[in-house]
Formats: C-alpha cells, structure tokens, sequence
C-alpha cells in the first residue's frame, strides 16, 4: 500500500447534505488544492437502484450547485458495473479536477465501482491530485465494509457488503448524529460491527471532514468522531486536527 503525500491528496468526507449551499466553502477548499482542469465530476451512481428519476434529480441538484458557483461540473452516467467498465467514461477522469459520489446505497456503489476500470482511473487521478469527494454513501462505500440499505428488501440478512478498502481498517458512520432517529439502536450496531484493531470515523449530517489523510478540518454543522480501541475522539466544526489514516490508491479489489 501507497501512501500518497499530503501535498497532492485532497479528500472531503460528507456525512450528508451535497450540494446544499453550506458545501461552497469545502469545494472552495479542494479546487483550490486539486490538481486538472477545474471541472467537478458528479457522480450520483449509489442512487441508480431507485431509478432515473432519483439519479436525474441528483445529477441536476449538483449542475445547479456548480453553476451557482462558477465551476465547471459534468454528469457522467455511471449506473451500473457495465457502465463502470466503459473507457469513455473513465477517460474523463484523466483532467478533472474533482470526482463527486453522491448518496444511495453504499454497498450498491462499492459493487459497481470494485475492480472497474473507473475506479482504477479514480485511484489513478488522485494519486496526480484529483480531488475525492464522497457524501453518504460517497463515504460508506470506502471502507472494509459497505451497508447494503436495500438488503432487508430482498429478505438478504446480512446488511454488510465488502467496501473499496480505499481506507483499509476502517469503517464508516455517515449521518451519524441521525441514525438513532432513523432506527433506535443504528449507531450501537455499527460500532459492534467494527473490530477492535479497527476504526469507525462517525461524521455527522451537514458536516465534512477535509485534508490530506493525515492532517484534517471539520467543516459544517456538527463533528466528525472516530472510535478506535473502545475509545472516541470527537472534533467539531472549525476544528483542525492531525489523524494518520490508512489510503490505499494503488490497488483495485476484485469484484466479489
């Protein structure tokens, strides 16, 4: 495993709310750092399962955000493992400047994007200084593991799907400050699901955690937390703070 210097990684985090207006000063942040083109890639792939209505109403939320800003920004209609093998899609990659996952299912996402050419790509132009950006299932997808949100509609008991391992040895917890309201018990599932060598980074809904994997800012309304070893960590907003995390670019996991 690689690990890229911290002067060409540039990472944002989101545990909920993109391309809602509080989100400008996080794409600020990155374009500022990223290295292309200037254009923002959005990739609303994680909602393909609900149909192109949901993708559609993603895809033009972020164009509008963008165009509001003044930045460049292009829908890539990565929907499916076929897509996600498709050389004029993945080409994109090689001048932009930002690749934006939206939300959905994580464990969906993971399994289009696992041992695809675009995810090689994806790995390939942060590695030159493209800018990762994830929110919601942008970030649950990263992991060891991804929940699969759709699995108890398939009558599917186990709702955890192999992750990118873009973050080997970690897990992820975004909306954390909501799962409870979702579902009593959400946040003390996820932490038993975590091993003990490993870590669980929680970050709350409208709040982004940037930086470089080592050195971090939380951005937004709430915090970003990591448990590791039976213990929490919590930063909130405006904190800077330094954490070491493991990233893994130069390699594809298998599809499973």
């Amino acid at each position: 495993m690689s690990q890229p210097t911290a002067a060409s990684l540039s990472i944002a985090l989101l545990g909920s709310g993109e391309f809602e207006p509080w989100t400008e000063q996080v794409d600020r942040w990155l374009l500022a750092r990223a290295a292309g083109d200037g254009t923002v890639l959005i990739l609303p792939t994680a909602s393909a399962p609900e149909g192109d209505a949901v993708f559609d109403r993603w895809a033009e939320m972020g164009l509008l955000h963008y165009t509001r800003l003044g930045i460049p920004a292009e829908v890539l209609p990565v929907k499916s493992r076929e897509d996600a093998d498709r050389p004029e899609l993945a080409a994109k990659l090689a001048s932009a400047s930002m690749a934006y996952f939206s939300g959905g299912n994580p464990a969906y996402l993971a399994g289009v994007l696992r041992g695809s050419l675009f995810w090689k790509e994806v790995l390939g132009a942060a590695r030159r200084g493209m800018a990762y950006t994830g929110c919601s299932a942008g970030i649950a997808c990263l992991g060891e593991r991804a929940v699969d949100s759709a699995a108890h509609m398939r009558g599917d008991p186990d709702i955890w799907k192999p992750g990118l391992r873009m973050f080997p040895g970690v897990h992820f917890g975004p909306h954390w400050d909501a799962l409870d309201r979702f579902v009593p018990g959400l946040q003390a599932m996820f932490i038993a699901a975590v091993p003990n060598e490993q870590a669980l980074l929680a970050i709350d809904e409208r709040t982004a955690m940037v930086g470089d994997g080592v050195n971090w800012r939380v951005m937004g309304e709430g915090a970003a937390s990591i448990h590791r070893d039976g213990e929490w960590r919590t930063f909130p907003s405006g904190v800077l703070f330094t954490e070491p995390l493991p990233i893994a670019l130069d390699a594809v996991p298998a599809k499973a």
